[in-house]
């Protein structure tokens, strides 16, 4: 075999040993970092009471806030990724059988929801919980009031069946989970958000968009997702950003009602079943907020 044969050869075994090397080390890493238990500091007590505006409060939030897509109008759980090698359910949430609420207590819904850990101190893998990290003490308490208050529905635990692509880049820190994308020392969101068409209110509502586009609404590939899907777009201002392809409050509110662009094409990924009910004085100040960066 002439010398130049075996060094490549030699190079091929390389890389093939130094990949099944990395293969090895991420799934590793990755069954280690869903099964760690994540230490939270003391949270604070939610001293906040439902009232008579809470269901109703709590249902719009439910149906804008992105709960519907995962878990489904009836809290049983849905699928809402399935494309043959990656497939993710929601769990059962409702009142029913096989709800994986059902000894939750308020500082378990805080926890998850809010902070991203599990009340047995493991972290959520998928539920973006860095959208609701700054949810209000009173929006919280509406919410897991809703819930609470949903028929009973039977369903079962999340289904997350991962490809071992994402499972390797999970395992070597390319695909964060919530918990380590939040401040978890900030202390509870305990005033409430004026209701309006102003920038405060637009930046309340843009938590929501965090998951896909960034803590800081640059955009880039989202964390988990299909290799088919395209990168989440860049929300802030700045080269590159799809601001002033909406000229107005109204251009947002029409895409955000019928998933196309202006010009007629179709976004994919967003989800359109809640963001298609948020309210015309929610979508013009989250404009306000966007277009205030």
């Amino acid at each position: 075999m002439k010398t130049w044969t075996r060094i490549a050869l030699w190079a091929v075994l390389g890389v093939v040993a130094l990949v099944a090397g990395l293969v090895a080390t991420g799934l590793t890493l990755s069954a280690h970092k869903r099964d760690r238990v994540v230490a939270l500091p003391p949270l604070a007590q939610v001293t906040v009471a439902p009232d008579d505006t809470s269901l109703a409060r709590g249902a719009y939030l439910y149906a804008t806030r992105g709960c519907v897509d995962c878990h489904g109008a009836s809290g049983a759980g849905r699928v809402f990724v399935d494309d043959g090698s990656l497939k993710i359910k929601g769990p059962n949430i409702s009142p029913g059988p096989g709800s994986v609420v059902a000894a939750y207590k308020t500082v378990d819904w805080d926890r998850t929801l809010r902070h991203g850990v599990k009340p047995d101190g493991r972290p959520v893998l998928i539920m973006p919980s860095e959208d609701y990290n700054r949810l209000t003490d009173i929006d919280f308490v509406a919410l897991i009031t809703y819930v609470k208050a949903l028929p009973p529905a039977a369903g079962g635990a999340a289904v997350i069946a991962l490809p071992l692509p994402v499972r390797v880049l999970h395992g070597l820190g390319q695909i964060p989970e919530a918990a380590t994308k939040i401040d978890h020392a900030l202390p509870n969101n305990t005033r409430a958000v004026a209701q309006g068409e102003s920038a405060e209110s637009g930046r309340y509502v843009g938590e929501m968009c965090k998951g896909c586009h960034g803590d800081k609404l640059l955009g880039g590939k989202i964390p988990g997702g299909p290799p088919d899907w395209p990168p989440a777009p860049r929300l802030a201002r700045g080269e590159g950003s799809v601001l002033p392809k909406y000229p107005s409050s109204e251009a947002l509110v029409a895409m955000m009602r019928s998933g196309k662009r202006a010009d007629g094409t179709a976004v994919r990924v967003m989800p359109f079943e809640s963001l298609s009910k948020l309210s015309d004085t929610d979508l013009r100040a989250l404009y306000l907020f966007l277009k205030s960066q």
